[in-house]
């Protein structure tokens, strides 16, 4: 135990502490506001249905309390509690690469980290999501998708992990900088590769048929100069209620992709203006500007290693005992969220402002009035909480509050 341990236990007990004080002000304000729908959403949404969006809100909330007591005992014992140490001890007794056994070190932690976090996921999908009628999954399919995502993982990130602690063994004092091109590089070849190569790994991909709906979609296209390889229908509803749409890929490899339960609950002007402001985080260049802001972060973050490899505290502090470049980087992939914590409503401010811009471009592009009746319906049907605490949703919500959002929505109409 150093100086650095003590300043990382304050670190994990402030951020931990307020995680908890911002889910216990949230479920006190759902719980407040549940007896009657706000002002703004009485002539749309029936009383029961914001009822069960408060419930669920509060089921969700719990479980989020427990999987965050579950994520600090486990970091704690992975670092202070000598799991990553017996780890990095364990692999070089077995394999003689150094390389080769810090890419087993890490990967095992991460493995481990995933089993521990599977009975959460398991409660989540089959009790609380079955309870409020939105899991559509079965335990095999269940089983089927962590198995997909494991060999996935290990396919696509074990090499990736090789190279990057290669890199780290013999490019010189500069190698955060070699490491993170490599990371923004492989980023954008994942992005790209995504919709053709991964995602149909998981779900069923049908082109949209010729028809009134297309139709009117590919007018939008045409009037917002997009340019996509093809309009698809996702089998969302094969494993969740929930109901999105989403454009993805990079260049020339941009798909639209429309989940089917969506498409059986918007009639066809709703879905246009939800295709509209996803477009307009395309057209109000959303997607470069959140890249831009990653990478400046990640370079950011690579050089703070870069110095933090060096120093002996950083690794004693955490509990390994012997320094090397696959330990300082797991220890800093676990433990940084801790001081980054208090950055969180920073980035959800701007997130929250880029979907204000993208609501302006569907108003401006297809009719604001289907925007908010869209929005109603998907609150409704995915039980958002239309009464969030204000502070919670500050560090939390990526997207305004229901009544921020149709207020917006409703001075452009």
């Amino acid at each position: 135990m150093n100086t650095f341990t003590i300043i990382f236990l304050i670190a994990v007990f402030i951020s931990s502490t307020v995680q908890f004080w911002l889910a216990k002000r949230q479920a006190n304000y759902v719980a407040a506001h549940r007896a009657a729908v706000p002002e703004a959403f009485k002539d749309k949404v029936p009383l029961a249905a914001h009822q069960k969006a408060a419930d669920y809100s509060q089921a969700k909330l719990k479980l989020g309390n427990i999987d965050g007591l579950l994520s600090i005992a486990v970091l704690l014992s992975l670092t202070l509690g000598g799991g990553i140490n017996l780890a990095f001890s364990y692999w070089p007794t077995v394999i003689e690469s150094p390389l080769i056994a810090g890419v087993a070190a890490t990967a095992s932690i991460f493995l481990l980290m995933t089993l521990i976090e599977t009975p959460t996921s398991l409660y989540q999908t089959f009790v609380i999501e079955e309870k409020f009628g939105f899991n559509k999954s079965s335990i095999g399919q269940f089983v089927k998708d962590q198995v997909l995502q494991l060999s996935l993982g290990a396919a696509i990130g074990l090499p990736i992990l090789a190279l990057i602690l290669w890199v780290m063994d013999n490019v010189g004092p500069l190698w955060w900088l070699w490491a993170w091109g490599i990371l923004m590089g492989f980023s954008l070849l994942m992005s790209w590769l995504y919709p053709t190569v991964i995602a149909p790994l998981f779900n069923k991909f049908t082109p949209m048929e010729e028809g009134s709906l297309k139709d009117r979609i590919q007018g939008l296209l045409g009037r917002c100069g997009f340019n996509s390889q093809g309009i698809f229908i996702m089998d969302g509803s094969k494993r969740s209620g929930h109901g999105n749409a989403y454009f993805t890929g990079l260049g020339n490899n941009k798909r639209i992709v429309f989940f089917d339960n969506l498409v059986a609950s918007l009639d066809e002007e709703e879905l246009e203006s939800v295709l509209a402001h996803e477009l307009g985080h395309f057209k109000c260049k959303h997607v470069i500007k959140m890249l831009i802001a990653t990478s400046i972060m990640s370079l950011i973050s690579f050089a703070v290693l870069g110095w933090l490899i060096s120093q002996a505290w950083f690794y004693n502090g955490l509990g390994v005992e012997q320094a090397s470049n696959a330990a300082a980087l797991l220890l800093f992939i676990l433990v940084s969220s801790s001081f980054t914590f208090f950055m969180q409503p920073i980035s959800a401010y701007f997130q929250r402002k880029f979907e204000f811009e993208a609501d302006d471009f569907a108003a401006n592009n297809a009719k604001a009035s289907k925007m908010i009746s869209a929005l109603v319906k998907l609150y409704e049907e995915n039980a958002n909480t239309l009464t969030p605490d204000p502070l919670y949703s500050a560090f939390h919500y990526s997207h305004p509050p229901a009544a921020i959002r149709i207020a917006h929505l409703e001075s452009k109409a």
